[in-house]
């Protein structure tokens, strides 16, 4: 029976975890410039749905987003690119609260 060895290398940012760091690694490895933007659009969003989780009070921005995914990349990935502004006037626009919907349902 063989053992399984365990991944003991430190998570640099434990808000995002392991899996965010692996697919950063995999972006910055990529060379067609468009899958790389795409793959980073992505990752971008994965990054901002557990940052939701991790800190439930404070919405992060695009700003620090990038600024982590430049860090993790060890400054190899840039996020200045159109689409990635698109994204996040994208997200602005979904973060205005919805009271149309927040009323409860009375059981009949």
């Amino acid at each position: 029976m063989e053992i399984l060895q365990r991944n003991s290398t430190p998570i640099r940012m434990r808000n995002y975890g392991r899996i965010i760091e692996q697919m950063i690694a995999v972006a910055a490895e990529e060379k067609d410039k468009p899958t790389q933007e795409q793959m980073l659009l992505y990752i971008a969003r994965c990054m901002r749905q557990k940052n939701q989780v991790w800190n439930k009070d404070q919405e992060a921005g695009l700003q620090r987003i990038k600024d982590d995914i430049y860090t993790l990349s060890d400054g190899q990935l840039n996020c200045d690119f159109p689409a990635f502004e698109q994204e996040q006037q994208h997200m602005q626009k979904n973060n205005q609260p919805n009271f149309q919907g927040s009323k409860k349902k009375k059981k009949a």
